[in-house]
């Protein structure tokens, strides 16, 4: 008996052992998790009549649709209803609330052309819902809190359009708070009280906070405010890449402490320190001052903008990081918080995108990466969606 219980033994840590070195199937992985990016910029495009979600599209002048979402097994994405910040007078506000609706008026309309295909997702559990019809989950974001203006019964307005959080500022201050990356530096020292009462609306109606794109004494700001978690839908990591609109490792702790997530941003400038002495870089900037730090005065000067910045890549292409690189960023934030804290929000259509992922049809690589570096089934359908989701049920939860 006693031999047998020893044998016993020895099977029982060799099977452990077997399971535990298990090969992950990267591409079963990718499939059975609910795949969310939590940021893309692609309403934009929906601006231009012509522009079909349903139809593929080539990188890199576009890199989300419908199909290659389908390919990259791609089941959620968050659609960011995008608004420059420009001068806080009357007009500029009327404008940026009118560009805002149109704006979701425009996805309701490209939705509508392909509901075979897509639906608006308004609750957490819509992903699962939606996925399991054999569709993808389109749920709205606001980057930049401009459209509210001081107006706080319009983060009501536009959370009963759909929107499900706001990215509170955008690359200068606002009514809000400051922005990391302002060049006239902080305004209000953090959030400004108008900034306060939006936060607490946004908890009462259950709408997710985005401290990506804001100052670091803002996020403490938000932080102490809110009663729900908050969470970071494109940002990286500063210690690897030296960037104010990075998060530094307390403030990732502190994120992670309140229950929050980090979305690793796969924009190369926040994957790896740009080379300031390439052409592609020293062009931008000469464009960027052409443009005042991309203030536009108009719609069609901001369509000439963006069309020098594609003529630029086209003329000086870009030296992008890597998948490899941008994993780098999840593997730290594993090692510093664990593996609850952590997500992907490509900023696709806003500049994301790297070398060896160029549109979301590339997603798989991603997971691919991850297996190789041993993660789990488990552990990557929580960087896929189940941290992200975890926090966005959580916050409907503490809703009045």
């Amino acid at each position: 008996m006693y031999f047998q219980t020893i044998i016993n033994s020895i099977l029982i840590i060799g099977l452990s052992t077997a399971c535990h070195n298990k090969k992950v199937d990267a591409r079963k992985a990718h499939q059975e998790a609910i795949t969310i990016d939590t940021h893309v910029d692609t309403p934009m495009r929906f601006l231009r009549e012509s522009f079909d979600i349903g139809k593929e599209h080539q990188a890199p002048s576009s890199r989300v649709d419908l199909p290659r979402m389908e390919k990259g097994g791609l089941d959620a994405i968050f659609f960011a209803i995008f608004t420059s910040q420009h001068e806080r007078t009357l007009k500029n506000y009327e404008q940026a609330y009118a560009k805002a609706h149109q704006m979701i008026d425009s996805t309701y309309k490209a939705l509508e052309l392909n509901n075979t295909k897509a639906m608006l997702a308004m609750k957490a559990n819509d992903a699962l819902r939606i996925e399991k019809q054999g569709k993808r989950a389109i749920y709205l974001g606001m980057e930049n809190g401009f459209p509210l203006g001081k107006d706080l019964s319009r983060v009501e307005e536009f959370y009963k359009r759909g929107v499900r959080y706001i990215t509170l500022a955008h690359s200068k201050n606002n009514d809000i708070c400051d922005s990391s990356t302002d060049k006239k530096g902080a305004e209000h020292n953090g959030l400004s009280t108008f900034g306060k009462e939006v936060v607490q609306e946004m908890n009462r109606l259950g709408m997710l906070i985005d401290v990506s794109h804001i100052s670091d004494k803002a996020f403490n700001d938000v932080i102490k405010t809110s009663k729900a978690p908050v969470f970071a839908s494109h940002s990286s990591v500063r210690s690897l890449c030296d960037h104010p609109r990075n998060m530094s490792d307390q403030m990732i702790k502190t994120l992670a402490s309140h229950g929050g997530v980090i979305q690793i941003c796969i924009l190369g400038a926040y994957i790896q320190p740009e080379d300031t002495s390439s052409q592609n870089y020293l062009k931008k900037e000469e464009l960027r001052l052409k443009y005042n730090n991309w203030t536009y005065r108009s719609d069609e000067e901001r369509k000439q903008a963006w069309a020098e910045w594609r003529q630029i890549n086209e003329l000086y292409p870009p030296v992008l990081p890597s998948i490899t690189q941008a994993v780098d960023h999840i593997d730290y934030v594993v090692k510093l918080v664990g593996i609850d804290y952590v997500g992907i929000g490509s900023d696709f259509d806003g500049g994301g995108g790297l070398k060896d992922c160029k549109n979301v049809a590339d997603f798989p690589k991603i997971t691919e990466e991850l297996v190789k570096r041993g993660y789990s089934e488990n552990d990557i359908a929580k960087i896929w969606g189940g941290n992200f989701l975890r926090v966005f049920k959580q916050v409907e939860k503490m809703a009045d």
